[in-house]
């Protein structure tokens, strides 16, 4: 199972390409995370999505002017990527400390039959 966590979210006040609107354009910056039973990633990579909310349409990095560009590198800064290592889940714990006990009780049953 994966989720989009919103990293950022701003208004801006540029005109948009497509419409020529000045208060419409929406930048959003989104990372996506993976669940499964043993473990929680963050990826790597942020998404950003340009979206005009007058005339309803994605607003592509072709379609950027010199503004847009310079503000989608302000905001980019403004967004703060989660920690992506690994995070075990309790699970992962047990199945360790299980795998544990079976190489150890291993070990002591081949010992004392030598």
């Amino acid at each position: 199972m994966t989720t989009r966590h919103v990293l950022h979210t701003a208004r801006l006040n540029n005109n948009c390409p497509e419409c020529y609107d000045t208060d419409g354009l929406e930048f959003t910056f989104t990372q996506e995370e993976k669940h499964t039973k043993l473990y929680t990633q963050a990826n790597k990579e942020i998404d950003e999505k340009l979206y005009c909310h007058t005339c309803k349409n994605t607003i592509y990095p072709v379609n950027w002017d010199e503004d847009i560009e310079r503000v989608y590198q302000y905001h980019k800064k403004q967004a703060h990527p989660n920690t992506t290592y690994l995070k075990l889940k309790p699970l992962t714990y047990g199945l360790i400390l299980f795998g544990i006990v079976i190489i150890g009780a291993a070990t002591f049953l081949l010992l004392n039959q030598a």
